[in-house]
């Protein structure tokens, strides 16, 4: 591959005011069913999830972390069917491989893994040798050393010359976001560091995505206690990659996870987004969410012709410690759907349904209740029946990796 995995679509649920959702009075929608099963249990800590076909017969694997003191990267070979069976990308790694995503960094056609190694300040990449399930460890090579506290990852030909570069988020321990170049030879030492911006207080979210339709790509990132959701558009200057900040939004409290999508369908990027993480009512940590108002799914319309802060639609009102947010067109009705995890208050795994206009009212369903620390969620053809299922992870609490298979629609009452 030459090109980036494909973006996750993230998607925000709108509701109506004090948290009820609702479905058109007129017209009743029915709703898809989920069945819920079990991938692995018993990690040490369960964050960093990916899917993508490593071992190239046609359907998705699956990609998790475990901290420590397994210090694994597990690969979940899928049979076809949506039944794993664990392989080890990587162990003995001590202390935080986490988040991930996956592409071709070396460009030899077969699917790599590039990771954060939280609290050290590592990027590594591990490099897939065409037989991925083989029972030998992939090669491991080191992005850098300079990222403290490296967080979240996207990967993008950030400079057009057409191999996969990377950019991070550093959590508060760097309070930085930076990208690093690909120069062809991806495996021979460490890469150049470049600094997108710093000093804003615990970054988090990292993603790429054309925002102003120009043809190169952009990045989306968060910084939670800032607080501050953002897009910083790439431009070129005399060869040179540069960087210019734009807000999305600096007043709303806590934005944790979102993810690129066209939310409208008018053809350009908007985000979805959670609000609210970490949530602690009725107290004085000045680094919490302490209003239930403040915790939320939404979307961000991006509309060129308005400069400043983005436009917000809520999607899910007052869901408790919003996590993270992603989108897709879950029951298959041509509009983009919304899955989202809550984390600990109580910790859960929701789908809002779009009932065929992103602006107006979302309507709620709860896959998961009282599941502890839930947090990374994706969307992704699992089992290859044409829809798309839902997989989450929870981390203290919990210590799990889950799917949610889409069944369809229910059948109707004769």
């Amino acid at each position: 591959m030459r090109h980036p995995a494909a973006f996750l679509l993230l998607l925000v649920c709108s509701a109506l005011p004090n948290g009820f959702d609702c479905c058109r009075a007129d017209e009743p929608v029915p709703s898809i069913q989920f069945s819920e099963h079990l991938i692995a249990d018993k990690y040490a800590y369960a964050y960093g999830i990916a899917a993508a076909d490593f071992d190239g017969d046609g359907d998705l694997d699956l990609t998790s972390a475990d901290y420590t003191p397994h210090n694994m990267l597990y690969l979940f070979e899928n049979d076809g069917q949506a039944a794993f069976k664990r392989h080890i990308i990587q162990k003995d790694d001590p202390e935080r491989l986490e988040r991930h995503l996956v592409g071709d960094v070396d460009g030899d056609g077969d699917l790599d893994v590039v990771i954060v190694k939280n609290l050290r300040g590592d990027l590594l990449w591990f490099e897939n040798n065409g037989k991925p399930t083989d029972e030998t460890l992939w090669s491991r090579h080191v992005i850098t050393t300079d990222l403290p506290g490296a967080y979240d990852v996207a990967l993008a030909d950030f400079d057009r010359d057409g191999d996969l570069d990377v950019a991070a988020s550093s959590w508060v321990l760097g309070n930085q976001f930076a990208w690093f170049e690909n120069d062809g030879s991806p495996a021979e030492g460490e890469w150049k560091k470049r600094i997108i911006e710093q000093d804003i207080l615990e970054t988090r979210t990292m993603r790429a995505a054309d925002f102003d339709g120009d043809g190169d790509m952009d990045l989306l990132g968060t910084a939670r206690q800032a607080p501050a959701v953002l897009w910083y558009e790439n431009h070129k200057e005399a060869g040179e990659v540069h960087w210019t900040k734009h807000v999305i939004d600096d007043q709303s409290p806590c934005p944790a996870h979102g993810n690129p999508a066209d939310m409208d369908g008018d053809g350009d990027m908007d985000v979805v987004m959670a609000l609210g993480f970490y949530y602690r009512p009725e107290s004085d940590d000045g680094k919490a969410s302490t209003k239930r108002q403040d915790n939320k799914i939404l979307w961000y319309e991006n509309n060129p012709a308005v400069h400043g802060p983005w436009k917000q639609h809520v999607i899910g009102a007052e869901f408790d410690d919003a996590f993270e947010a992603i989108a897709g067109d879950l029951d298959g009705d041509g509009d983009i759907d919304v899955a989202a995890t809550s984390w600990r208050n109580p910790g859960s795994v929701a789908w809002f349904e779009n009932l065929g206009d992103s602006k107006k009212p979302w309507k709620r369903h709860m896959l998961k209740e009282n599941w502890r620390s839930a947090n990374q969620v994706i969307l992704a053809d699992i089992n290859g029946d044409g829809r798309l299922d839902i997989a989450a992870c929870a981390e203290h609490g919990s210590y799990e990796f889950r799917w949610w298979r889409n069944e369809g629609r229910k059948p109707k009452a004769d």
